[in-house]
């Protein structure tokens, strides 16, 4: 699965701003979010839609969840909030 371009960027700005709101992230390149100074969010291009690999645990490795429908999105800017927060 390859990193996101910016084609799925463009289907993803709603999302990509209510990130950009999020004062504990930090997009160090579009699409690429870091809490502190470690990797927390990033998307990927895949045949069956955008997902986001996201750390939902300071310990924890990536989880990848699909972005294809709007539920989807919304779980994903919640759960970032949540472990943006602790």
């Amino acid at each position: 699965m390859k990193h996101a371009g910016p084609e799925t960027f463009d289907q993803l700005q709603d999302l990509l701003a209510e990130l950009r709101e999020i004062p504990e992230l930090n997009e160090r390149k579009t699409g690429v979010f870091y809490r502190r100074s470690r990797a927390f969010l990033h998307f990927h291009d895949d045949p069956t839609g955008p997902y986001a690999d996201v750390r939902l645990a300071d310990d924890s490795d990536f989880v990848r969840i699909r972005m294809k429908t709007a539920a989807e999105k919304k779980r994903l800017v919640r759960e970032v909030r949540v472990a943006a927060r602790s």
